[in-house]
């Protein structure tokens, strides 16, 4: 495993290059080759002209019915997560823009925060309802009223793929990466 540690850290610093003892990456397994250039990051996978046909290879398996993500069994980092939307800002919650048949909800693409309009700053209030779509309103005596859920649509990450890699102490590392061209 250091070996492919040491890998990593080559393609993600500058490039790829040779391994300790003489292996180089172009005799990686094809789920090593996806992960070393998924983990690459300046430049990503697509300024490195190595990665290119794993990672096109990659991309067109993807289509074929049945398929299954390569492993590189030598990193133990298994397959790949997926998070399309990156975090809701600090004060809203994740939220959801519909809702299905049955009950499901829809995609989480939304940041949502409840705001007391009645009880804040004139300024807050317009700024408040021009920032978001208002979700519900309350209505009833006193206070209820004055509560309102406001949505902004949750941002989208430019990079939405990541392996988590175990470092030399064990520890997982997150490694973004996206499959567009």
């Amino acid at each position: 495993m250091r070996p492919l540690l040491i890998l990593v850290a080559t393609l993600t610093g500058t490039g790829l290059g040779a391994l300790a003892g003489g292996a180089k990456a172009e005799d990686a397994s094809w789920g090593c080759q996806v992960l070393l250039c998924a983990a690459s990051k300046n430049p990503s996978w697509h300024g490195v002209a190595y990665c290119v046909p794993p990672m096109t290879k990659l991309i067109a398996a993807m289509k074929e019915p049945g398929f299954s993500w390569p492993i590189c069994h030598e990193a133990n980092a298994g397959k790949p997560g997926r998070e399309n939307y990156e975090d809701c800002p600090a004060g809203t919650t994740v939220g959801y823009s519909s809702q299905g048949d049955g009950g499901w909800r829809g995609e989480p693409d939304r940041c949502t925060k409840t705001v007391d309009v009645c009880h804040s700053p004139i300024e807050r209030n317009a700024n408040a309802r021009q920032s978001g779509m208002t979700m519900g309103r309350s209505f009833g005596n006193g206070r209820d009223g004055c509560i309102q859920q406001v949505a902004a649509p949750r941002p989208r990450r430019a990079d939405p793929y990541f392996f988590d890699i175990p470092n030399d102490q064990g520890m997982k590392e997150r490694f973004w990466f996206n499959l567009d061209h």
